[in-house]
């Protein structure tokens, strides 16, 4: 009781990155040898391409969520399964950042070159594909249809995704319900999965695993959201990528669906940005301009606290414990990072 008790004043109400990972950083440590250990081979060029991917970093903020749903369900973070099935999901991460960079053309990710821009998109494709064979390869020593049940599905949710995405590139009349639908695709399952996972080998029942499912349901959205925020208003020092490539690589994310609601005049402008592949006859600082004149941006906030809020009363099934109050605190970080 002590110790939750000082770890719970630690950490509220705007807890950092640091102190939220301050509780797991043993368990993330075991999560990083284990993904170098997955990420070797006897072929060279895969141990090149997985230094380089590990090296680019990361906050690992969806290992995190398995190792701390663990833990709260009262399980052990900290066992070999629960950093293996963590790994697992940092790997899965990782492999459709580089697809997702291969599709966009992405030069840069976390302030570096991306995989595709330093090796070739021939060279990134293979390594995709091998960082997800390597998961699933991980997940199976499992034995559980469960965990690999929640796996495959959630696999087939982002390439899902991925494809509606790419049929939509530069559509501006995508609705809310469509950007919603590819968010939860390729986003926001993922931190559900790993909520979920970790409950699972937890011990959890099921009103705590559908808990900590909706859980990371929520957050993820909010998440994303943010991100998309962070978009339009960041730049590339700040977010580790390129900054304002949404609408460059015809991808119509939330705020802009609102701002064309408002202002169904800027459709020409938009279309401008997406066909030069830059912002020349619109800036960004002009786009930025309509959406506060409108409060969109304020708006999508406020709509991100629904999400928050949902989230938070998700893990009203689970006891009182540090890693609940870290989960819960998780939502706080997520809501004012900025980058």
């Amino acid at each position: 009781m002590h110790r939750f008790a000082t770890a719970k004043k630690e950490l509220l109400p705007q807890a950092s990155a640091r102190r939220i990972f301050d509780l797991i950083k043993d368990e993330l440590s075991l999560v990083e040898a284990e993904f170098e250990r997955q990420a070797s081979s006897n072929f060279q060029v895969i141990n090149c391409l997985g230094d380089y991917l590990r090296a680019s970093g990361g906050k690992r903020v969806r290992p995190a969520l398995l190792i701390l749903s663990n833990y709260a369900s009262g399980g052990d973070g900290a066992s070999e399964n629960s950093i293996r099935l963590a790994t697992v999901m940092e790997m899965l991460h990782t492999a459709t950042l580089v697809h997702d960079d291969i599709i966009d053309n992405a030069d840069v990710r976390r302030n570096r070159k991306s995989i595709n821009a330093r090796f070739g998109n021939q060279t990134a494709v293979l390594m995709g594909d091998w960082l997800y064979m390597s998961a699933f390869q991980t997940a199976l020593r499992e034995r559980s249809l469960e965990i690999l049940d929640i796996l495959t599905r959630l696999t087939r949710k982002m390439t899902e995704g991925e494809l509606i995405q790419m049929t939509m590139i530069g559509n501006l009349g995508i609705t809310e319900d469509d950007y919603f639908d590819i968010l939860r695709r390729k986003t926001a399952y993922l931190f559900s999965a790993c909520c979920e996972i970790g409950a699972t080998l937890g011990g959890a029942d099921q009103p705590q695993q559908t808990a900590l499912r909706d859980y990371g349901m929520e957050l993820g959205v909010a998440f994303q959201l943010l991100d998309d925020i962070l978009d339009l208003t960041s730049e590339a020092e700040q977010l580790g990528k390129a900054a304002g490539t949404d609408l460059i690589e015809g991808k119509l994310t939330l705020p802009l669906i609102f701002l064309l609601k408002r202002e169904p005049a800027l459709k020409s402008q938009l279309e401008s940005v997406m066909l030069d592949g830059a912002y020349t006859s619109f800036t960004r600082k002009e786009l930025r301009e309509r959406l506060d004149a409108h409060d969109i941006l304020d708006e999508i906030r406020s709509r991100t606290q629904e999400f928050i809020a949902r989230a938070r009363k998700s893990l009203d099934v689970l006891p009182e414990s540090e890693y609940r109050s870290c989960l819960e605190d998780t939502l706080d970080f997520v809501t004012t990072r900025n980058n």
